[in-house]
């Protein structure tokens, strides 16, 4: 017996059928499975049987399975020993016009899905033979596994030419000493070469070279900011690179992990390898990457067999972790406090110069870079969260995203088992329209004591109270169920009561979560928190084959129901509701005098409204209730801005003042404050005006300083704006946004190109929007800060200020004039 952890899973055709391969890590290491002789299979209606059987031939075999389609049809299933051969007959039957079920799924995920094994995976038997230096594993039976493996991990980093063509070094961080391999500066290509060294050039001339007594190039130790590396020359890129894959496979890392490690380190790594005909052996038993583009934005996708690839950037974002920019630099600053050794704006020409001049120094750079990244990683525990995700969905560790992937995964084996075969994209259409989550309308001013009571995992909660499921909903109706049998929906949908698999699955993430916070897993707490939270997005999303306006409005419209009776009772009980949005109500309490009897009174609410819901889903569905309403925060102050320009109250936009850990902290949603499009002087400008209004201190001489200051020109270095190129430069054609504009002026004069994603940074000028370089170069336009000023700071002032019965103009006025 074996138990383990999959790697990364895959399948190629062989003559007795279809053979998966499988890597995985155990306590024994990596381990090679081969699991043979296996079929593809999709399925068909039992009444086309003859139609498909005259089209496919008699090389397939045909059998009938208790199984029926989404519309009560019953299926045969066809099989055939080649998944490619499969495709293919896919292709000529929908060509007839004939229905063709469960025809995309991957052999790996279909075999492993079906044994509910999602990553964790036990083998009836350890491997008793080896190839290519691997245990190997054959003819095994395998069921799941709770394994949690202890994963070898390897940060690398390339640095090369600003076209990226050229190679320079690649350096590699774990558990090991840092290593770098780098190309000599002297054998770099001509259009790379430096046409003058200089006097202070530290490149090692031909005449310099000192070989190892093996031959091979000079071995030096480099002392890095964390301890000493070890620094290894090459004479050419190609022997460079082919020692990295040497060392790596010597190594024999389970992950390799990097900053943009996928879309530029390993995709530039496999263009130099097909330009200089070397294999790009990164894989276990030196196996080569396979790559696959998503079909629109060309992201690149890859699998390197045996080893897991994790991208920081990625990650971060599917944990929900925000910044305002994802550039190592950057988040290393916030949440390391480190700072990276080449600041410069112009950062790929310092890295050539360095390269050419101080090739020690750019090691250390490149070296810094890894460590940084797996100091990252430690730090936000994203390898742990990976594998947790990894087990709770049946994906790929390194597969980001993937939400309706991670739904299917769990929903079709229990699908198959209540007699159903998963339906087509798009074949649940209907005149219904889904809405968004229920936006009261607010009550805009500035208030003292607003509790927010907050629905824990609303939606998740409502699926499983109100037994909301697509199995459910199509036995409720093949099987004419009566309504006491059925839980009601909206839009004519009915739930059988006894039919469900999705609140099932819910209700054992729900208690996995408890365990997890309970043993203060935060990374398995967190994925799973997000993988339950993101089933009503798959249901209410077209890009799910279980779309059904009828089922997920039946969410979100007992969502609206529940909020609005909420904010009903609350007001009942004397308390007034100012706002409510998809799961949360904000509750003013303008008679309370102590944040100790607001925090009291919130507690009261959470628990009686959670009284109220359970007697209520009782007494109307009789059902058991799953809501669970939380007091979720006591502002001290709360400001509800209006829409700009209007009375009316905006939404999802507020600010408030909370105490945390006996200090009072100020909170932004959906303000200038916590938006990247606004100037730093807008963001900094707002916090300290807020915060002053709420703690009732004097704020006019500070927004009075402001304006002087940033008219005299003393705050230049917060008035960049920073905004992402949504499109191509050359797309932007009417209407053209600053940020364009200003990319288009820095193309023109200096050849910079932006591609689309790029971020611009830009200001205002007499002269419309420049470049942010060339106010640093000082060879821009006079900035216009008139502009900023009447831009950033007076929409930020006002918007709070009309609630305290005062005006920006009013305190500007004075500084205003002596500018004009």
């Amino acid at each position: 017996m074996l138990d383990a952890f999959i790697l990364t899973r895959e399948w190629k055709d062989a003559p007795k059928g279809v053979r998966l391969e499988l890597w995985v890590a155990s306590d024994q290491g990596p381990v090679k499975v081969l699991i043979d002789k296996q079929e593809a299979v999709f399925f068909i209606a039992a009444d086309d049987l003859p139609a498909a059987q005259e089209i496919l031939g008699v090389t397939w075999r045909y059998a009938p399975v208790a199984l029926r389609s989404w519309d009560d049809q019953a299926l045969y299933a066809c099989y055939n020993r080649s998944q490619r051969r499969l495709r293919d007959g896919l292709r000529q039957l929908t060509s007839r016009g004939l229905q063709v079920w469960e025809g995309d799924i991957r052999p790996p995920e279909r075999f492993l899905m079906e044994r509910f094994i999602f990553a964790g995976i036990r083998f009836d038997k350890a491997p008793t033979a080896t190839e290519n230096g691997f245990p190997v594993l054959q003819q095994v039976r395998c069921k799941p596994s709770s394994y949690k493996p202890a994963l070898k991990a390897i940060s690398i980093d390339i640095e090369t030419s600003f076209n990226a063509r050229t190679l320079y070094s690649v350096a590699a961080v774990g558990d090991c000493a840092p290593v770098v391999f780098m190309v000599r500066p002297d054998a770099a290509p001509e259009d790379e070469a430096p046409q003058d060294e200089g006097p202070n050039s530290k490149r090692l001339g031909k005449e310099e070279k000192v070989r190892d007594e093996d031959g091979s190039l000079e071995t030096q130790r480099i002392d890095t900011e964390t301890g000493a590396a070890t620094l290894h020359w090459f004479d050419t890129q190609a022997e460079c690179l082919q020692a990295f894959f040497d060392w790596l496979a010597e190594r024999d890392p389970d992950i390799l992990m990097g900053w943009n490690v996928i879309q530029f380190d390993l995709w530039v790594l496999e263009q130099m390898c097909r330009r200089w005909g070397i294999k790009y052996s990164i894989g276990r038993e030196r196996q080569e990457p396979g790559w696959r583009q998503a079909n629109q934005g060309g992201h690149q996708f890859i699998t390197v067999p045996g080893r897991i690839v994790l991208d920081g950037i990625e990650l971060l974002k599917a944990a929900f972790y925000n910044f305002e920019s994802f550039a190592l630099g950057a988040v290393a600053s916030e949440l390391l406090g480190k700072e990276k050794l080449i600041q410069s704006e112009n950062r790929a020409e310092e890295i050539t110069r360095q390269y050419r001049e101080e090739p020690i120094e750019l090691a250390k750079y490149n070296v810094q870079d890894c460590e940084l990244v797996w100091d990252i990683f430690a730090k936000t525990q994203l390898v742990d969260f990976a594998l947790a995700r990894s087990q709770l969905t049946g994906l790929s560790a390194d597969k980001n995203g993937g939400s309706v992937a991670a739904f299917e995964y769990a929903y079709l084996p229990l699908l198959h088992r209540a007699g159903f075969a998963a339906p087509n994209l798009g074949e649940l259409q209907s005149s219904v329209v889904s809405p968004g989550g229920y936006v009261m309308d607010s009550k805009p001013g500035l208030y003292e004591h607003v509790l927010v009571l907050d629905f824990k995992s609303l939606y998740p909660s409502i699926i499983r109270s109100f037994n909301i499921d697509p199995c459910a909903y199509w036995q409720a109706k093949h099987l004419s169920l009566p309504d006491s049998e059925c839980v009601p929906g909206f839009n004519e949908a009915r739930f059988s009561r006894q039919h469900s698999l999705l609140p099932n699955i819910i209700a054992e993430l729900w208690q996995a979560r408890e365990v997890a916070k309970s043993e203060d897993n935060q990374p398995l707490s967190q994925a799973i928190k997000i993988i339950m939270n993101s089933f009503y997005g798959v249901l209410g999303s077209p890009g799910c084959r279980f779309f059904d306006p009828r089922v997920c409005s039946s969410i979100t419209l007992r969502g609206h129901e529940i909020l609005i009776a909420t904010k009903h009772w609350i007001e009942k009980s004397g308390h007034r509701v100012i706002y409510g949005d998809t799961d949360s109500v904000f509750v003013h309490l303008p008679d309370v005098s102590c944040d100790e009897e607001a925090n009291d009174i919130g507690r009261e609410l959470a628990q009686k409204l959670n009284e109220f819901w359970t007697e209520r889903l009782q007494q109307d569905h009789q059902i058991e209730s799953f809501l669970e309403i939380e007091f979720e925060t006591h502002f001290s102050r709360f400001f509800m801005p209006t829409i700009r320009g209007s009375d009316l109250g905006s939404k999802k936009r507020y600010a408030g003042m909370v105490k945390r850990n006996g200090r009072e902290e100020m909170v932004f949603k959906g303000l200038e404050n916590v938006r990247t499009d606004w100037t730093l002087l807008a963001r900094s400008f707002q916090e300290e005006l807020y915060r002053r209004v709420f703690l009732e201190k004097p704020y006019r001489d500070y927004v009075e300083s402001k304006v002087k200051a940033v008219l005299a020109g003393e705050l230049d270095s917060e008035l960049v704006y920073r905004k992402r190129l949504r499109q191509e430069l050359s797309d932007y054609r009417h209407n053209i946004p600053p940020h364009a504009q200003a990319a288009s002026k820095r193309l023109q004069r200096d050849g910079h190109i932006y591609k689309q994603g790029d971020w611009v940074s830009y200001v205002l000028t007499v002269n419309g929007p420049e470049p942010v370089e060339w106010l640093e170069q000082s060879c821009g336009s006079p900035l216009d800060y008139s502009l900023y000023v009447e831009r950033q700071l007076k929409p930020v002032a006002d918007a709070i200020l009309s609630m305290a019965g005062d005006s920006f103009d009013d305190i500007a006025a004075s500084q205003m004039s002596l500018f004009h």
